[in-house]
């Protein structure tokens, strides 16, 4: 626990004090926020429809049994099987027991933060089959050894100089190399990927209830080309991806897309309900469908906490979020960083090792107020140190310190009596830790209180 929270306020000091990286991750950051506010004008009602996509998740997560069985039922129809994962090792095991059916040597994902927080590429390697990611932002992560930075662009930290640097050494390609030859490298590798792969995985940014329906929105056209070209399609999926009906797609698709990168719409946006039918020509012999729990119905036994699961994953959040923008995405050493994940990841995880991530905001509520379906997420981070401490994740000297501060608050006489010069001992002294990054504090020797008294008289 301690060396959870230690790891995170080393690693969070060295970026915060990190120029080139804070540079790099904010003018990523500056460029979807100044299209953001132009895709958010295809709204008649941008605050009304952010409200109806709350009630709609609020609709979905009520009722998650019903809708997950509807979903089982209508896919199964067609074909599909689905298996119901209670944590990660389960879901590792059931695409294990896939590939080792379908011989599968080589395996292609397209971007999915689901297999991400089960560490599905680590697994596959281990067991001596090639996972390779086709995600152009996870594929520059996968190379260089990283996990993603963050939720909807994974090499936001790196510039253009940096991928060409890396492409020279993994790839043998021109260190000066533009963007565009550096995709077309990536293209070629990728698109012999896909040939030979006997398995590919995607994940979900929807499950549709109604039709047993899986919705896919990307950019590049590899989720459509994951899941087309091998024989096999596996999907992997938190369970709290479900939404009630396809027409609710007309809702989430624009938001998701608007929310996350600033577009009206994404470039591909795809259906999938089964494996490839009688009558059709393309489309993978086999699907399967594993839908994961792993943590995600604590939080939908805790009524307060569940609001989190109506997270579309757009990350608005990440780059509205200032502590976020100084510390950057690896820093949370969790797979969802930013505020969502100090929502969520102490519930996925272990309240006491990871309780420390609901402090590292300043609770400005920004996160709060870009949210696309309206999460009061700086309410739930409170929320989390309220449920942390119930739990007896506290010192005894953090008890100790509250309730003599709940007590001079509480009288303010004792308030005047610690005038300004045991205040500045206090902090200075005592508080070592205040003047590691900051100066000293001074505080005036009399209060406002005594001036006021002072000045107007007791009344």
């Amino acid at each position: 626990m301690k060396e959870t929270a230690a790891d995170f306020i080393a690693k969070s000091t060295i970026k915060a004090a990190d120029k080139d990286h804070r540079r790099k991750i904010n003018f990523n950051i500056g460029k979807y926020n100044a299209v953001v506010p132009q895709g958010k004008q295809q709204f008649t009602d941008v605050h009304l429809a952010r409200e109806r996509a709350k009630n709609i998740k609020w609709k979905a997560i009520e009722t998650l049994d019903k809708q997950l069985e509807n979903f089982e039922a209508a896919i199964s129809k067609r074909g599909a099987k689905v298996i119901w994962a209670e944590d990660a090792g389960q879901a590792l095991d059931a695409i294990k027991r896939i590939c080792d059916e379908k011989g599968c040597k080589i395996l292609v994902k397209s971007k999915s933060m689901v297999t991400e927080e089960i560490h599905l590429n680590d697994f596959l390697e281990k067991n001596g089959i090639e996972s390779v990611e086709t995600d152009l932002g996870e594929y520059i992560q996968q190379l260089d050894g990283e996990p993603p930075y963050h939720i909807v662009t994974p090499a936001m930290h790196k510039s253009k100089e940096d991928v060409a640097k890396l492409f020279a050494e993994k790839l043998g390609t021109d260190p000066k190399a533009t963007p565009e030859q550096l995709t077309l490298t990536a293209r070629k590798v990728l698109r012999e990927k896909y040939v030979q792969a006997e398995v590919g995985v995607t994940g979900a940014n929807f499950i549709v209830a109604d039709i047993g329906g899986i919705a896919v929105t990307e950019n590049e056209g590899n989720a459509r080309l994951s899941c087309a070209f091998p024989k096999t399609h596996i999907v992997v999926a938190g369970i709290e991806k479900v939404i009630p009906s396809i027409t609710d797609l007309a809702l989430f698709w624009p938001l998701l897309s608007t929310f996350g990168t600033g577009q009206k719409i994404t470039v591909y946006n795809t259906i999938v309900t089964g494996p490839r039918q009688i009558n059709e020509t393309d489309g993978p012999e086999d699907m399967y469908v594993i839908l994961l729990d792993n943590g995600r119905t604590n939080i939908l036994a805790n009524e307060k906490q569940r609001e989190s699961l109506y997270c579309i994953r757009c990350g608005a959040c990440l780059n509205a979020c200032p502590v976020y923008k100084n510390i950057g995405g690896h820093t949370y050493a969790a797979t969802y960083s930013g505020p969502i994940g100090s929502v969520i990841t102490p519930h996925l995880k272990e309240m006491g090792e990871w309780k420390h991530l609901s402090y590292a905001s300043s609770l400005c509520g920004n996160c709060t107020e870009v949210c696309a379906v309206k999460i009061n997420l700086h309410e739930l981070l409170l929320e989390n140190r309220h449920e942390a401490v119930n739990e007896g994740h506290s010192s005894f000297g953090e008890k100790i310190a509250w309730k003599m501060w709940r007590q001079g608050m509480l009288r303010r006489r004792w308030m005047n009596m610690a005038s300004g010069s045991i205040k500045n001992w206090v902090v200075n002294s005592l508080l070592k830790g205040w003047k590691r990054h900051r100066g000293e504090m001074e505080f005036p020797k009399k209060s406002f209180n005594e001036l006021w008294r002072e000045k107007h008289g007791k009344n």
